[in-house]
């Protein structure tokens, strides 16, 4: 659980030191169906409407899931520039492509994705959250620069607030099912390319 808690901290660091011009870059810069799909998770898809899902999803999933579609496509670059060590790359291995995957989607998209990664407990995610701690290029500030945000209390929430909350993450779920199914699909195209 300690472990847990901890990755899902630096998730919420690495949207916490996006600028707002950087969300709204990566916003921008999605299709129309991750466009689609962020709007099923935020109330609106701008970055202070990311940041208010984010700092609400924080326990429930839905930090994970938006991460999962706003990172989707530089996940994808990464794995297919990573090749045959995709799966458990190394420390070199991703200090190699990093510099690429930066330039084409941002710090900010590529701080978020190896976030997230960490948090869906890749098998490379020792090394990734090294990288998040420490390498010069994608290192998150400090935890104490950057503030967490408030737990909710659920214990004030109506009925129909909590049967909404549920459905809405009901929603999240299925949108981060699907998207790991789409980057799992990804993954093996790439694969099959070579």
């Amino acid at each position: 659980m300690k472990n847990r808690m901890q990755a899902l901290g630096l998730l919420d660091r690495s949207f916490k030191a996006a600028t707002d011009e950087e969300l709204s870059a990566a916003i921008e810069a999605l299709d129309e169906d991750h466009r689609d799909g962020l709007a099923t998770l935020v109330e609106e898809v701008t970055a202070d409407g990311v940041r208010e899902a984010v700092r609400a999803g924080r326990i429930d999933g839905g930090m994970e899931a938006i991460a999962a579609v706003v990172t989707d496509a530089s996940l994808a670059d990464c794995i297919e520039q990573l090749g045959d060590n995709a799966d458990n790359p190394s420390s070199d291995q991703l200090r190699e492509v990093l510099p690429g995957v930066i330039e084409r989607h941002g710090v900010a998209v590529t701080r978020i994705m190896l976030a997230s990664t960490v948090a869906g407990e890749a098998p490379a995610s020792a090394i990734i959250r090294d990288l998040l701690k420490t390498d010069e290029t994608v290192q998150l500030p400090k935890a104490e620069e950057a503030q967490l945000a408030p737990l909710i209390d659920t214990s004030k929430r109506s009925d129909a607030e909590q049967a909404e909350l549920r459905a809405k993450r009901a929603e999240a779920r299925k949108a981060k099912k699907d998207a790991e199914r789409a980057r799992r699909a990804q993954s093996q195209a790439a694969r099959r390319k070579r």
